[in-house]
């Protein structure tokens, strides 16, 4: 256990983070030669989530605080970490690897988070009864310039058919049932008009997205809020009217990622890594630190870091 005494706010600066935060918890992972022997860094609902920064698109200085502890490892060793932009994960599709110091000089970072505390503990709850079975339903958009879809096509081909559902169609998956992993396009599909997509998730059951700012808040919005445009600027919620990571917890998902500001689509968690991983045994925090591209940036992860539903029977 690493106390921390810092602000009460989701978006902190740089300056808060690093004294309040970063070397608090540096300090903490010194104590005992804990430093080498530790794997698994846990955020909880409270903490900090999100650091402001100067610049913009892909030199931005503003990253998820999850992301930058990642980072205290290598760090620690003496590696300079630039600020702006992101910094290329050691990790990323070592698919065969198992995840040790000093070979990958980083911590893999999940935060214990959702609207509230029963949220948490239920997630916890759900994770030490997660078992591999259940489907993996991808939900691709009817049109897709920049190859998200592909990479849906391609993780859905890497996992047993009669346990995936893939529809490439206008039409959104909804009611679907014995959901253990999830990927789709949320607000970005045009087509989803829908907030809660009334699965019923299995115990341990995954979910990730390509939406910019699902992870911007983990306050609840009212009931009544449902996915709007940017253009109907009135009915947004914390800046955005984007769907929300903290959604699929709350509706019964055991992990799920997220991201604090845009991380354009290259830098979200690819599901082609993600869901075989997880699917042959792979813990929760390896199969998304497996599929996450680059650190100091915009992403979060959210779960029990050793949650694992077991290789498939």
């Amino acid at each position: 256990m690493c106390p921390i005494r810092t602000a009460d706010a989701e978006e902190i600066s740089r300056a808060v983070y690093v004294n309040e935060i970063e070397h608090p918890i540096a300090r903490c992972l010194r104590q005992d030669e804990a430093a080498d022997r530790i794997l698994y860094v846990v955020t909880t609902l409270g903490v900090p989530l999100k650091i402001k920064g100067s610049g913009d698109g892909m030199a931005t200085e503003a990253a998820s605080v999850d992301s930058e502890l990642a980072l205290i490892y290598s760090k620690r060793k003496g590696n300079t970490v630039n600020l702006a932009g992101p910094v290329p994960n050691p990790f990323y599709r070592q698919m065969r690897a198992r995840f040790a110091h000093p070979r990958f000089p980083i911590y893999l970072v999940t935060r214990l988070a959702g609207y509230d505390f029963e949220d948490v503990r239920s997630m916890i709850d759900r994770s030490l009864e997660a078992r591999n079975r259940g489907k993996f339903v991808f939900d691709l958009k009817a049109s897709d310039s920049a190859g998200g879809n592909d990479w849906f096509r391609v993780a859905a081909g890497l996992l047993p058919k009669d346990r995936v559902v893939l529809d490439d169609t206008s039409r959104v998956l909804y009611d679907q049932h014995e959901v253990i992993g999830y990927a789709g396009w949320g607000s970005n599909d045009p087509d989803r008009k829908e907030r809660n997509l009334r699965f019923e998730w299995l115990p341990g059951a995954i979910a990730t997205e390509f939406v910019s700012t699902d992870g911007r808040t983990f306050a609840r919005p009212p009931d009544s809020w449902n996915l709007t445009t940017w253009q109907d600027r009135e009915h947004m919620f914390a800046g955005s009217p984007q769907s929300l990571t903290a959604d699929y917890i709350h509706q019964g998902a055991t992990g799920c990622s997220g991201h604090v500001y845009e991380p354009y689509l290259a830098a979200t968690p690819h599901p082609q890594y993600l869901f075989p991983a997880y699917f042959s045994g792979r813990n929760l925090a390896e199969s998304y630190y497996l599929s996450i591209p680059v650190l100091s940036w915009q992403n979060i992860v959210i779960g029990d870091p050793l949650c694992k539903i077991g290789q498939p029977q």
